[in-house]
């Protein structure tokens, strides 16, 4: 089995604002995009078009109605890919030490020349991260583009992963989550930054911002505003009505 790191140089890591999140699906097309046109892992689909079509994807949107008794009906847009975490069961059941965590940054990769597709690390992540390529039979996931933050042949306002370039809500922000002056870090601490699931004990280094409470709307009488154009109305109102009769 896999050991993880006593502790990392740093902790490189997305924060993600659930109140900005719009529900694009921008971050997916362009993760999708980046891995499979570019220089990511390519990224299979298979029967694409048939009875029983399969695709591999390592960012995923999922949408959720919120109803409270004190605030009026939400949608909440919940984006998901791996989270990175400190205490990542996915490495530590790896029979081949194929799924690790990196020192110098703390991002969890695979090595998939040494991944045998036996689907433990998938089995063990809670959230439901990990990916087995149809195609290629080995488990893929999330990699924070490490081949877009340390590509010196790019500019320096793209070395971000694509996710984050890409949102036009800006609703994604990346950055060192173990360094507390950091942009991201003094985010999740003016908003309340929260782990998913920390019960799991897993430590993502991920975080969500939660969305805020939105304001109670006065919405106006429909019926009243559609009442029937009075009798001998002139103008539109009138032709309108005489137009209407006749149909």
């Amino acid at each position: 089995m896999t050991t993880l790191p006593a502790r990392t140089t740093r902790k490189l890591g997305l924060v993600i604002d659930l109140d900005t999140c719009v529900g694009c699906h921008a971050c997916v097309i362009s993760c999708k995009g980046w891995n499979t046109e570019n220089y990511g892992a390519p990224l299979s689909d298979t029967d694409a078009y048939g009875d029983s079509p399969e695709g591999t994807f390592l960012n995923r949107v999922h949408s959720f109605e919120v109803t409270r008794d004190d605030a009026p009906p939400m949608v909440v847009h919940f984006p998901k890919s791996c989270l990175h975490c400190d205490d990542a069961p996915c490495v530590t059941v790896c029979p081949t030490g194929a799924s690790y965590k990196r020192v110098e940054d703390g991002i969890v990769l695979v090595n998939e020349t040494d991944c045998i597709g036996c689907g433990l690390c998938a089995w063990a992540c809670p959230y439901g991260a990990r990916e087995m390529d149809g195609a290629e039979k080995v488990m893929k996931k999330c990699t924070l583009c490490v081949d877009r933050i340390y590509n010196e042949n790019l500019a320096a306002e793209d070395r971000e992963p694509v996710c984050v370039r890409t949102c036009p809500a800006g609703a994604r922000h990346f950055g060192d989550l173990a360094d507390p002056r950091s942009a991201v870090s003094q985010l999740v601490a003016a908003r309340g930054g929260m782990d998913l699931m920390p019960e799991q004990g897993t430590r993502p280094v991920n975080k969500y911002l939660p969305p805020r409470a939105r304001d109670a709307l006065d919405i106006p009488d429909l019926v009243n505003l559609c009442e029937p154009a009075p009798q001998g109305a002139t103008g539109f109102l009138g032709w309108l009505d005489r137009a209407l009769e006749r149909l």
